[in-house]
């Protein structure tokens, strides 16, 4: 919970940094213009990504196999379009790199071996014995 509080108020931190080095280096117009221009063009590519990624579940959905990196995909791609259209330049490159799919997959394979490495299967199973006499009349 602090990390969620902590990137809360990191992310304007640093988009306003961001923005005034920028700001600094290109103009206050050509900024303005930037980011307008990043949103634009991000969420062209999330909405062709999208498209290709529920053509790919509903063909592994024909062929009778689980869209499971199709689902992440997907969820991937609506997180990407909502950093896209928050204005910043550190939000919009967290956005651009959720679009690609290589890094998809690189976040997908660390969170399963993430799991994987927490799941301890010691083959014991837990049970309760409950011992009830019954007296016989």
């Amino acid at each position: 919970m602090n990390t969620i509080l902590i990137s809360i108020l990191a992310l304007p931190i640093i988009e306003i940094l961001l923005f005034i080095k920028i700001g600094e280096n290109i103009g206050a117009i050509n900024t303005i213009l930037l980011i307008i221009f990043t949103a634009v063009v991000g969420l062209y590519f999330a909405r062709l990504q999208g498209a290709k990624t529920i053509k790919s579940g509903f063909l592994n959905l024909y062929q009778n196999k689980l869209p499971i990196y199709e689902i992440f995909s997907g969820a991937s791609i609506a997180v990407a379009a909502i950093f896209l259209i928050i204005p910043g330049f550190f939000t919009d490159t967290i956005g651009f790199l959720l679009l690609i799919p290589f890094t998809r997959s690189l976040i997908l394979s660390l969170i399963v071996k993430n799991k994987k490495s927490q799941k301890r299967d010691d083959g014991a199973i837990e049970a309760e014995i409950i011992d009830e006499k019954k007296d016989d009349f």
